[in-house]
């Protein structure tokens, strides 16, 4: 199994130690953490509110292609996810 196939049968969740949240003010979805606070772009937020650690990422992509009427998002949310777990934003 090659990693991309590793990670689209995965279940991500949000690590313990954000908690995300919709600021009004910002008109954005954002991640918490006892340092501050990061601001997610549009396709991030829709991402991570998702990420409930039990759909896997190709649930998760079947789910956003559904919801935004488009297909071949793919690459664009293994790439986040790539970033998000870096950051430690979020552990499969």
């Amino acid at each position: 199994m090659n990693n991309d196939e590793a990670v689209l049968n995965s279940t991500p969740a949000l690590a313990v130690m954000f908690r995300l949240q919709w600021e009004e003010v910002q008109q954005a979805w954002v991640l918490l953490y006892p340092e501050g606070m990061v601001k997610l772009n549009g396709s991030a937020g829709e991402i991570i509110k998702r990420l409930d650690g039990q759909k896997t990422v190709i649930a998760l992509i079947a789910e956003l292609e559904k919801d935004f009427e488009t297909t071949g998002l793919q690459n664009d949310v293994l790439a986040f996810l790539e970033i998000a777990n870096k950051q430690g934003w979020v552990k499969t």
